[in-house]
């Protein structure tokens, strides 16, 4: 059937809608799609309210559309809008943002300021599936094994070693993770096996890459916990399980934002290495006081700029090899926590900090976080999010509570996906 795109859509769809027949006026989904463009579509499943469907042609291209730089574009379940020219991208994720944050109620709009650096080889992470020695990610939709021959939205160290790895013995080995610094000198490998791997076994492996790719400086073998296995396969996000061997540093050391961190396996850290100073910057810069919390604290990544211009910084962070990280990079008066920040919140009697930064998951904060937080009246919260239906969810939950929306900063973290990051400044 032909349609019309009217707008895009969170997810990396495009929105049309059925013109004929008794469904006319039905939402359709489309993959791969501009707005304003014609195209022609195929549904493959109905559902009550809206279709999905699969782009058959392009019938009307628009004038933002380019060829995908990556011959894996539209089958692999990693990037969803190669097909637009940068600029597109950014004006799609900005009225996703707005719209999403309208939807929610939140109506009373600062301006949007679109912050982005270099829309290619901008990973500094990637998790890669290991089938039969081949490595890759996963087909779009589906856990289906798709093997690559290239991923040019990751740093070029990255997938250097990975060609490398594809060389060496990788049986029981089910992903590989490596990770780089944003200058590309030093590398990590993490292996997630489902059964202990011999040290031997690891040292060579780790010499053998290391001769083709000496910025290798550690590699770590980690053990799935049972609910991980088979699971991932995309490139985000870090490995889950337990240590199992070690073969040279535990850690990299990750210069960024005048700050030396160590990120450890398994640890969390923002994975654009050309925006994460941008990043530190919207959330830290000309803010200053007693007293900051910084919750979900992760690796330190705001903590460490927070305490230049703090007497006192509280960290919090559940995680285990973030908050080993966060432990080594907070001194007195400073402190870090290991708790979720529901845990603390939940603690006696807290003292009103002046300024509260916040960095959820995807799942957001949640009813009893943001609850919790507007009853502490602190004078600023900073919320750094990476799921504007969340996002939108939980600030129209501190509007309510007698917050205002000061500032609204979309960070392009994340090229050639959907995906978006946002950083918003509530006052009161």
């Amino acid at each position: 059937m032909k349609l019309r795109i009217e707008k895009a859509i969170y997810g990396g769809n495009g929105l049309a809608r059925m013109t004929e027949g008794e469904q006319a006026g039905k939402a359709v989904f489309v993959p791969f799609v501009l707005p304003g463009e014609m195209v022609d579509a195929g549904v493959r499943a109905s559902k009550k309210g809206f279709a999905e469907a699969e782009l058959l042609a392009v019938i009307e291209p628009a004038p933002e559309r380019v060829a995908a730089l990556c011959r894996h574009f539209g089958v692999c379940g990693g990037c969803q809008y190669q097909h637009a020219v940068y600029e597109t991208q950014l004006a799609m994720k900005r009225g996703i943002l707005r719209e999403t944050l309208e939807r929610a109620g939140v109506r009373q709009l600062p301006e949007i300021a679109v912050h982005a650096a270099e829309p290619w080889h901008y990973r500094n992470r990637v998790r890669l599936r290991c089938e039969d020695n081949r490595l890759g990610y996963n087909r779009r939709g589906s856990h289906v094994f798709l093997p690559i021959a290239e991923c040019p939205i990751a740093a070029p160290l990255l997938w250097q070693a990975a060609q490398v790895l594809m060389e060496l013995p990788l049986e029981g080995i089910s992903e590989v993770e490596l990770f780089t610094d944003a200058l590309e000198s030093k590398l990590q490998l993490t292996l997630l096996a489902a059964k202990p791997i011999a040290s031997q076994r690891l040292s060579r492996l780790c010499e053998a890459l290391q001769l083709k790719t000496p910025q290798l400086i550690g590699a770590s073998v980690v053990q799935a916990d049972r609910d991980q296995r088979g699971h991932r396969g995309q490139p985000d996000e870090s490995v889950e399980g337990h240590v199992a061997a070690h073969w040279g540093e535990p850690s990299l050391p990750y210069t960024t934002a005048g700050q030396s961190y160590r990120v450890q396996a398994g640890g969390f850290f923002q994975v654009n290495r050309f925006l994460i100073d941008t990043m530190v910057s919207l959330v830290a810069a000309h803010r200053s006081g007693q007293h900051a919390w910084d919750l979900y604290a992760g690796a330190g990544l705001f903590t460490a700029a927070l305490m230049q211009h703090f007497a006192q910084v509280t960290a919090v962070e559940i995680g285990e090899a973030s908050f080993r990280e966060l432990s080594s990079l907070v001194t007195a008066p400073h402190r870090a926590l290991r708790a979720t920040t529901a845990e603390f919140l939940r603690r006696g009697k807290l003292q009103t900090p002046d300024l509260v930064v916040v960095d959820p998951p995807r799942a957001g904060l949640g009813p009893e976080v943001v609850e919790r937080l507007a009853a502490l009246q602190a004078r600023r919260i900073v919320y750094v999010s990476c799921d504007p239906a969340t996002f939108s969810r939980d600030a129209a939950g501190l509007l309510q509570s007698g917050y205002t929306l000061a500032e609204l900063h979309l960070v392009d973290m994340f090229p050639q996906t959907f995906h978006l990051e946002t950083v918003a400044v509530f006052e009161r």
